[in-house]
């Protein structure tokens, strides 16, 4: 798969990833954790991973659902 259609297919993925990791980073960069002593807090680039993890997995949840819920509309008309 080229990267112009991978992207195409994984645009909603993609997009929270994105978000994701700019929250991740934003929220170390705002709230953090001053003593160093928390795992993910405590470094920019854990907190970036956790918050992309976290945003493709949103997005890949709303993409299903999408998907589904297309499926099912399809089917009914």
């Amino acid at each position: 798969m080229d990267a112009k259609r991978f992207i195409k297919f994984k645009r909603i993925q993609l997009f929270f990833l994105v978000a994701g990791a700019t929250g991740g980073f934003l929220y170390w960069r705002f709230i953090g954790c001053e003593s160093g002593t928390c795992a993910i807090r405590s470094v920019w680039y854990w907190s970036t991973l956790w918050g992309a993890a976290m945003g493709y997995l949103i997005g890949d949840l709303i993409d299903d659902f999408l998907v589904k819920h297309k499926k099912k509309k399809e089917n009914e008309g």
